[in-house]
């Protein structure tokens, strides 16, 4: 019996590789992978998967030589495994490519994509062909989440019918294709939530990310569908020349998917939707949130008009269960409310703080902030980043992440940041790490408190200190 080819991920942690890693196990390849370092929850994933993973990088992890060598889009020339590959010329290519060539090719590619949201709903478009494949087996879904969707336990799906799902990420491929992973999953329908400037590494400016934007729009073929925001004219501008039909969603008169009679209340949200200005269809959604339910009505929209039944869209929505650290409840110690969100962006902490007030109207409200991102650790937001935090009652910052490795005059200071914050009247401290963080702020917790830790990473592992810290405090209360 012919031993099963080796395919070896260089920076398997990312939550898109090791998604990855799993989809190629379960279609019968030898998967091994290495990262610098790993943390939740893609380690707890691959652990459970049963695939090892080597810390840190090294020559080592690639001997004896796999079959073919999958190159994450975080690493560069100058990495060990990558210059051993260059060196030793190994079979390489990128996450995207092998996603296409593997899993998508063949299939109908519904793909989601745009600046946020896309995880969320690429997880209710997911969610809602699930449910729908109930009733008619032929829709049920294959998808690749970037992040780990709550219905399923996972962020992949592995099936045996025409549908793939995925969500489209506009950031570069490899160190060796410096174009947007979407570009190359050639998308049979779109959804395109929002389009703003982000990945200040890699984008030069909004009209830079649009340029891809667009790009993706030009790979629709004429029979397909785009399911694309209203509310931006930069949204607009990306779908202007679509060769094929653009059904706008939003609040704006005359989409031709128009929300209304929002409503939220103790973390649900209820809304009417038009279609074509006609009275179409009414839905519940158990998290709070206008963006969610802007981003369920847009995997409604896409569904529907790929033939999923109304019914199934509303039962889905109904019973949708969020996405890992999106908005997820780590903790309640004590009646204090401990919520990791993944927000990388000015406008997604500014929403993430929207719907944490209502969903816990009348809370005081902490938000811990860890600039973290490539577009958070740089300045080109400084004022939408104090705008943004002044919704919380309690801001709490931390010291850049690798700060040192953004040069100088791009660097994000937080100390500006504090300044604009108190100079608005906020209250607004800086502390250096998580340990300081939780040093500071976990005495001054009461009953009724609501914490936003804010970071797309492991934050030296605030997210377990401070709920240990709480929990310590019950014990020693006399």
């Amino acid at each position: 019996m012919q031993a099963a080819k080796h395919i070896h991920l260089i920076g398997i942690c990312g939550t898109a590789m090791a998604s990855l890693a799993g989809m190629l196990q379960l279609k019968g390849y030898r998967v091994t992978g290495s990262d610098m370092a790993a943390y939740p929850p893609m380690s707890d994933f691959l652990r459970e998967l049963g695939i090892a993973v080597a810390e840190p990088f090294s020559q080592k992890n690639l001997e004896p030589a796999p079959d073919l060598v999958i190159v994450g889009n975080a690493l560069s020339r100058g990495n060990a495994e990558v210059e051993y590959v260059l060196d030793r010329r190994l079979p390489f290519t990128s996450m995207a490519a092998i996603t296409h060539d593997e899993f998508i090719a063949g299939h109908e590619s519904l793909v989601v994509a745009g600046t946020h949201g896309k995880t969320t709903t690429t997880s209710m478009l997911a969610w809602i062909y699930e449910v729908a494949s109930r009733r008619r087996a032929e829709l049920v879904p294959s998808f690749l989440i970037g992040g780990i969707a709550e219905n399923f336990g996972s962020s992949f799906q592995l099936r045996n019918g025409r549908i793939f799902i995925i969500e489209g990420d506009e950031y570069d491929t490899a160190f060796f294709d410096k174009g947007p992973k979407f570009m190359h999953y050639f998308p049979d329908a779109l959804i395109l939530t929002h389009v703003e400037f982000d990945h200040a590494d890699i984008y030069r400016d909004l009209e830079a990310v649009q340029t891809a934007f667009k790009r993706l729009v030009n790979l629709v073929p004429g029979r397909g569908r785009i399911v694309a925001f209203d509310g931006t004219k930069n949204v607009t501008e990306c779908v202007a020349n679509a060769f094929c039909p653009v059904e706008r969603y939003g609040f704006m008169a005359g989409s031709y998917w128009q929300l209304k009679d929002l409503v939220q209340r103790e973390g649900h949200t209820t809304w009417s939707v038009l279609r074509g200005g006609e009275a179409w269809g009414s839905f519940t959604l158990p998290m709070a949130g206008e963006h969610n339910a802007l981003n369920a009505t847009a995997a409604a929209a896409l569904a529907f008009g790929q033939g999923v039944e109304l019914a199934a869209i509303e039962e889905a929505l109904r019973t949708f269960a969020s996405v890992k650290r999106r908005l997820e409840v780590k903790d309640v110690i004590d009646g204090v409310t401990i919520v990791d969100d993944f927000a990388h962006h000015p406008t997604a902490i500014r929403e993430t703080l929207r719907a944490l007030r209502a969903s816990y109207a009348g809370a005081r409200l902490w938000v811990v902030l860890e600039p973290r991102s490539n577009t958070l650790r740089r300045n080109v937001f400084e004022r939408e980043l104090v705008e943004a935090l002044g919704l919380a009652d309690e801001i709490i910052l931390a010291g850049v992440f690798k700060q040192e490795s953004i040069p100088e005059k791009e660097r994000l200071h937080p100390e500006a940041i504090l300044r604009g914050l108190q100079e608005a009247g906020h209250r607004a401290e800086l502390h250096a790490s998580a340990n300081e963080i939780v040093d500071a702020i976990a005495p001054r917790l009461k009953k009724g408190d609501v914490v936003a830790i804010l970071s797309n990473g492991g934050f030296d592992g605030i997210y377990e200190k401070l709920p240990s810290r709480l929990k310590e405090a019950m014990r020693v209360a006399p």
